[in-house]
This record gives C-alpha cells, structure tokens and sequence, in this order.
C-alpha cells in the first residue's frame, strides 16, 4: 500500500470550510445512516480500548450525580455529557478519515 501524503494545516483547514456548506453532506449522511450499525461497532471498540466507560468514568458520573446542590449537578452533569460528546466526535472523525483512505486504497 502507497504510503500517505501528509496534509498540511491549511489544506485540512480548508477542507473543512468546504465541508461547512450543509448540502455537501447530506450523502454522507446517508451513507452514515445506512451504516450505523459498523460504525456504531467501531466507536464502541474504541471507548472500550481507551477504557472511557472504565472505573474512571463511573466514579465522574457518580461524583456528578451526587453533588448535592442542584445547579452543581447540573453543570457537573452537562460538562460529563460535553466531554463525552467531544470525544465520540473526535473517534468519529478518525474513523471516517479511516474509511475515506481505505475507499481510495481499494479504488487503485
């Protein structure tokens, strides 16, 4: 397999504009859609392998749940859900770099 070519900052940054227009991606969210299930898979394979649902974060979700005045729950609780959030996206943006690469390897 050819190696890859690195990208620099700003080819990635303007990809990423391109990618700010939403009809560009609607077919991936298509093809996403249609392929939930795998990616679901990966991305769970990932949390698990960085241990993200171990110990740790169970006692970050007991320590949320647990503080007694309500707004510090709540913030507590959201920052939990913030930072989940972020890493799910970041795994997911992995994967996708991953799938995009390995479509254009099997199209040579």
């Amino acid at each position: 397999m050819p190696t890859r070519r690195a990208y620099s900052e700003a080819e990635v940054e303007a990809a990423i504009q391109v990618l700010a227009d939403p009809d560009r991606l609607e077919d991936a969210q298509r093809m996403v859609g249609a392929n939930a299930p795998g990616i679901q898979r990966i991305l769970n394979e990932a949390l698990q392998a960085a241990d993200w649902f171990g110990s740790a974060h169970q006692a970050a979700v007991l320590e949320a749940a647990g503080k007694p005045a309500v707004d510090d729950r709540l913030t507590a609780v959201r920052t939990l859900i913030a930072e989940e959030t972020s890493v799910a996206m970041l795994i997911g943006v992995a994967v996708g770099y991953e799938l995009a690469h390995e479509l254009m390897r099997r199209e040579r």
